[in-house]
């Protein structure tokens, strides 16, 4: 085996080691990092020297502004649900959605859709959706197998709802890989960035939350089994979803749609959110130190694989691995259908045993580069990768939110009960990557419009020279300068 194939080695491995042992991923990249280098090292492929690029690597990765956006998000998460905060709003949905069967369940999506671009990797979202859904699905009488594919389904929302912190991280890697593409191919036009993937992703992302609301409102309608009483919610409950509501929805729908930064936006609602806690009270008996042990558990659960995977990668790179793959996808026959399709393929293995941030961190800086030098529409992948992703966070016996959200809840019912529960979301999710596969324009309808000024015009050799001998101020070309007809890029 070659040393680059071997990086392909410890990959598998390092999965195999995190779905075997339960040992943390970011322990066990770190080993796998040091099996690479040991053997880069022993074989002549790695030297001391180029290993030293290591500590300027993380120091550049931790100066990354959008960093900075994540334990505040976190902070936003937990003030909403060890404040009695997401609780309230859960009651008012479940009010507004018409107090029948099938009140909690859409109020379950709902409330799952509003929390979980705050609650950082899926794991996370789902327990946190198992503590402020779980008991009010319970004390509406919800079935325990509805309940854990309910659980399991709004745990995965944040990984496509803009902009989640899977969405901010993603479309960062996308950046530095459209970079790496375009510079490799000589393609021109506009590089990717966040603010394109959560345009990108903001269609889909409504689609399948209308969805699963909609086949909420369907099973419960059919099953009827949500049949006590949901509780009213008080007056303070609807004053607090109310300012919630503004807070969140005008803040993050401010991110996804480009008037604010995410680091200041997410700051601006925890210091909201924080300000209302102390003039409401709720900060009381040490919820203030519960919030803040929170906050920092996970951003460092969330930070410790980011370091961990970062360190993995340049490993990998140091061996070779990423020029085999590069290699691999770019020979690959067909068009971007069959490359996509690949692409797809292996970010739904590596969602069987890594989360979504690790993926990002570790298999995507690899993959995507050479797959943007054969697709060239990088949000269209973005948004694609998105979506695969949270199927398969889903498909069972496997999917991480399944098992999570029935350990978690420990309803006692078969694993076959929840997977008819589950099923009807799973194809309403396989439906929309199905639609976004087969139109990739869905992904650009909320892109801004091109003017006329940004439309690429082919120039005649002729006008071409005029418009160079402009620029030069009226002089003239040299003779030997033959002008081809040539592309003025524009963006997008």
């Amino acid at each position: 085996m070659s040393v680059a194939g071997f990086g392909l080695a410890l990959l598998a491995l390092v999965a195999v080691v995190v779905v075997t042992t339960g040992l943390p991923a970011y322990v066990t990249l770190l080993l796998g990092a040091v099996l690479g280098a040991a053997l880069g090292l022993a074989t002549g492929a790695v030297t001391v020297d180029l290993l030293g690029a290591l500590p300027g690597r993380l120091i550049n990765l931790l100066e990354n502004d959008l960093l900075q956006a994540l334990p505040l998000y976190l902070l936003m998460g937990a003030l909403l649900q060890r404040l009695g905060l997401a609780a309230a709003m859960f009651r008012c949905f479940a009010w507004l959605a018409g107090r029948g069967p099938a009140a909690p369940s859409m109020a379950g999506i709902a409330l799952g859709a509003l929390l979980g671009p705050m609650n950082g990797s899926v794991g996370a979202s789902v327990l946190a959706v198992t503590r402020t859904v779980g008991p009010s699905l319970v004390k509406a009488g919800v079935a325990g197998p509805a309940r854990e594919a309910l659980v399991a389904v709004a745990g995965t929302l944040g990984v496509v709802v803009p902009p989640s912190l899977v969405l901010i991280l993603l479309g960062d890697a996308l950046l530095t890989a459209h970079t790496i593409a375009a510079n490799a191919t000589g393609r021109t036009g506009r590089i990717i960035n966040t603010q394109d993937l959560m345009r990108g992703a903001l269609p889909a992302a409504a689609l399948f939350v209308l969805g699963a609301i909609g086949v909420a409102w369907w099973v419960g309608r059919r099953s009827g089994e949500a049949a006590n009483v949901v509780e009213k919610p008080s007056s303070g409950d609807v004053m607090t979803t109310g300012l919630a509501l503004l807070v969140i929805v005008g803040l993050l729908g401010g991110v996804a749609g480009g008037l604010f930064y995410a680091v200041e936006a997410a700051a601006t609602g925890a210091v909201l959110l924080f300000g209302w806690a102390l003039l409401a009270g709720r900060l009381r008996a040490g919820a203030l130190e519960r919030v803040l042990a929170e906050t920092l558990v996970s951003t460092g659960v969330l930070f410790a694989p980011l370091l961990a995977a970062t360190t993995f990668t340049l490993v990998l790179r140091l061996l070779g691995t990423d020029k085999l793959v590069e290699g691999f996808i770019t020979g690959l026959p067909g068009g971007p259908s069959l490359v996509i399709g690949v692409t797809l393929g292996v970010i739904a293995m590596s969602a069987l045993a890594l989360d979504a941030f690790e993926i990002i961190f570790v298999v995507v800086p690899i993959l995507a580069p050479p797959v943007l030098m054969r697709v060239p529409d990088a949000v269209w992948v973005g948004v694609a990768v998105l979506l695969a992703l949270q199927a398969s966070f889903l498909l069972p016996p496997f999917g991480t939110a399944l098992m999570l959200a029935r350990s978690s809840l420990q309803t006692g019912g078969g694993l076959g009960a929840t997977v008819r529960a589950l099923m009807p979301f799973l194809a309403m999710q396989i439906l929309v990557l199905a639609l976004v596969l087969a139109v990739p324009s869905l992904v650009h309808v909320l892109e801004p419009a091109v003017t006329a000024a940004n439309t690429p015009v082919a120039l005649s050799p002729a006008a071409a020279e005029q418009r160079l001998r402009e620029m030069m101020g009226g002089q003239g070309l040299p003779g030997a300068l033959a002008l081809p007809p040539m592309q003025v890029p524009g963006r997008r």
